[in-house]
């Protein structure tokens, strides 16, 4: 009897020492984590005062200038990572943060249109006359007001797996996820702890729930690809500076409007894969379909992330940028 308590006292040190060096190695692990991602959103962007308010923003490379327009969970951070392949083919990207993402307020109006303007208020800060767009997901309704509402300052339209429009016997139906699963991630959205644990015990999860991707796609991607959509994921964090623009996406890609697509006479070009979760093809066909010279590029797999189309995706963005920024110069020559 006495060698059976000392066994599970022992065993009980065992397991509380244990526990102790687990909890001791996640707290280390995540402070390390969160510590890189606070130092990355603070070392690349600026903040400049304009008539539309406070907007953060980060202007990097040469050439012509593209303004990038991120999706939800963004930032300036997002936006420079969409945009990275354009700076390494001599492309200026302008990447800002929109309403409620970092360091740029969110205002009483928070509406597409209202981002479209401080586009223009950004532009006219910067001493920008004309822009190509480059916008992914949610960042798609502002960046079409802003061809919509101010054409002349736009010298092309590109719209990467868009949140759009199109009508209800055209859209695709998007899987929700399991409703035990929905307290867990709208907890994790409300903390930088949470959110990173989720990245560590649930990332398939995360893959196929926030990013939209299906999962045989991501297992079949390179290794060089599957780490940067875990970047994509980790560049989440820290999310409360992000929580205001989070939720105002929330509210607003729902119920999204038709706009008056036939008005926008921008060069535009759309891509999108049609196994993305959140439904983004039809609504880009869609999209495209009614925007006069439109061009859509589809792929079959690939999921919202584009996933396994880097090279033609890039190829197709910069070669469309490159076309339009010329022509737009000859014709103001």
């Amino acid at each position: 009897m006495k060698e059976l308590k000392m066994t599970v006292r022992m065993t009980l040190i065992i397991a509380g020492t244990l526990l102790v060096a687990l909890v001791a190695f996640t707290c280390n692990g995540y402070r390390r984590d969160i510590a890189a991602a606070r130092t990355r959103i603070s070392s690349r962007s600026q903040v400049v005062s304009t008539p539309c308010g406070l907007i953060e923003y980060a202007d990097v490379g040469k050439g012509p200038p593209v303004l990038a327009v991120h999706g939800a969970g963004g930032g300036f951070d997002q936006g420079l990572d969409l945009a990275e392949p354009l700076i390494d083919r001599g492309f200026r990207v302008i990447a800002m943060s929109r309403f409620g993402y970092l360091r740029t307020p969110i205002p009483a109006d928070a509406s597409p249109m209202a981002q479209a303007d401080a586009h223009v208020c950004l532009l006219d800060a910067l001493k920008l006359q004309r822009v190509g767009v480059l916008a992914a997901s949610a960042g798609a309704p502002s960046a079409m007001q802003l061809c919509l509402r101010h054409p002349e300052r736009c010298s092309a339209l590109v719209l990467l797996s868009p949140a759009t429009f199109a009508p209800r016997q055209a859209r695709m139906a998007v899987p929700k996820p399991p409703a035990l699963l929905l307290p867990v991630l709208k907890s994790a959205f409300r903390s930088d702890f949470l959110f990173w644990v989720a990245t560590k015990l649930v990332r398939n999860t995360l893959v196929k729930t926030i990013l939209g991707t299906p999962l045989q796609d991501f297992r079949k991607a390179t290794a060089e690809e599957q780490a940067q959509v875990l970047q994509v994921v980790q560049h989440v964090l820290p999310i409360g500076p992000r929580e205001g623009g989070l939720w105002n996406d929330a509210t607003i890609t729902p119920s999204l409007p038709r706009y008056d697509l036939e008005r926008i006479r921008v060069p535009t070009l759309l891509i999108s894969a049609e196994d993305d979760l959140y439904g983004t093809f039809p609504n880009a066909r869609y999209t495209a379909e009614h925007i006069p010279g439109a061009r859509l590029v589809g792929f079959p797999t690939g999921g919202h992330l584009l996933l396994g189309h880097g090279k033609e995706v890039n190829a197709e963005v910069a070669g469309f940028l490159s076309r339009s920024s010329a022509e737009g110069h000859s014709v103001a020559q």
